[in-house]
């Protein structure tokens, strides 16, 4: 199987989420998507951040996002996990929760744990999964993939950011700089020309030849 890289369509596969059966190509329709894994379900890491993606479902679909998790408990661990998480958190969490229960989708996206990093993360003589990210746009294209180790809570407010940043050149010729934030400023596309950006931003500063600074026009702060 060829790896996924950015621009890769993402895989499609059907499978069994605590909203019930999709097809996940059906499942994205004309939205972007967040779909992101956990190692299992009852586990405090995860609990955290299960919580905190509930909370921010709003900010998600703001940006025309939609967020479904994937772990390798049964629906039915599912559903009681997520009662945990909604006490613990104090939060009503209703996006998708995928049932990889046979490793399917996991192997499919390579979110598979190796055994010889962690051999205590493994059931069956299989891994369980890292704590995979894909960000995927309305084309079904990969646009962003992240991989975390089981220990290592997710910052999901870096996740909306770095989907701001994806938005926003997709409809502007930028690139974002480090740190960014919505409303920076940002930095000119190295195929557009001074001249062509001064006519597109407000203001345009030259730092070097190679490295433009812009402030965007306002409908896109």
């Amino acid at each position: 199987m060829a790896p996924l890289r950015l621009g890769s369509v993402a895989p499609d596969f059907t499978a069994d989420t605590t909203n019930g059966e999709i097809k996940f190509h059906d499942f994205i329709g004309d939205k972007w998507v967040v779909l992101f894994s956990h190692p299992a379900d009852f586990t405090p890491v995860c609990t955290t951040e299960l919580g905190e993606v509930a909370k921010l479902v709003p900010e998600f679909e703001k940006r025309n996002v939609k967020v479904i998790g994937l772990s390798t408990n049964d629906l039915t661990d599912h559903s009681k996990w997520v009662d945990d998480i909604n006490e613990v958190n104090d939060v009503n969490l209703k996006f998708p929760i995928i049932a990889d229960v046979k490793r399917q989708v996991a192997t499919l996206y390579d979110m598979l744990d190796s055994v010889e990093h962690d051999p205590t993360n493994v059931v069956n003589g299989i891994p369980f999964t890292v704590r995979s990210v894909f960000i995927i746009d309305p084309a079904k294209k990969i646009r962003l993939i992240l991989t975390y180790p089981a220990s290592c809570g997710r910052n999901f407010d870096e996740i909306l950011r770095a989907i701001d940043s994806l938005q926003l050149s997709d409809r502007q010729p930028i690139a974002t700089p480090a740190n960014w934030q919505p409303g920076d400023d940002v930095i000119v596309h190295v195929g557009t020309s001074t001249e062509k950006a001064k006519e597109i931003f407000p203001e345009v500063r030259v730092a070097r030849p190679y490295l433009r600074f812009a402030k965007l026009p306002a409908e896109d702060n």
